[in-house]
């Protein structure tokens, strides 16, 4: 699996490169959600669906509205009745769309069954709670053991939202001008 995991983080460097240094910015918004959902397999082969879950959430609604942007944008190439690239951008995303499943699907299988317990972790949080000196086991779990799994959640919602305002605000200027 470290091999996925590898060829995930080298997907998303090369997108977000890509994505900064493209010409149009339909290309930038795919590459921006190829790294996206290659951050969801690498959550998901370190373990943490929780984090994936999330991050498939923001991805599709931050996509959402980066599309919605682009195609209310005033741009001549959008406009055009045949335009050849999109065929180009629609084949890139059914290739990574596919890959995406083929990868997901390998990595799901890692996970434990649903209803089957697996305490590996679980003992030691019911174990260790007493010495957090939360009343609550949750709320220990959360804030002492798992504060970086916590703050990881919260940044990438907190990053999520930051850059739907930006682009939100940058659609707003344009149209004042």
């Amino acid at each position: 699996m470290e091999i996925y995991l590898i060829l995930m983080l080298v997907l998303m460097i090369l997108g977000s490169i890509y994505s900064l240094h493209a010409k149009d910015l339909l290309s930038a918004v795919i590459s921006y959600g190829i790294v996206g959902f290659a951050l969801v397999i690498a959550f998901l082969l370190l373990q943490a669906p929780d984090l994936a879950i999330v991050q498939v959430v923001v991805e599709i609604i931050t996509l959402i509205i980066m599309i919605a942007v682009i195609k209310d944008s005033t741009s001549e190439e959008l406009k055009s009745k045949f335009n050849p690239k999109f065929y180009i951008y629609f084949a890139v995303v059914a290739i990574f769309a596919i890959l995406f499943f083929y990868i997901f699907d390998r990595v799901t299988g890692t996970l434990s069954q649903f209803g089957e317990h697996f305490t590996r972790m679980a003992t030691a949080y019911i174990e260790g709670s007493q010495e957090t000196g939360s009343a609550n086991l949750v709320t220990g779990v959360i804030f002492d053991f798992r504060a970086y799994d916590t703050l990881g959640e919260a940044t990438v919602l907190f990053t999520a939202v930051i850059g739907v305002l930006t682009i939100l605000r940058i659609k707003g200027k344009k149209k004042e001008k």
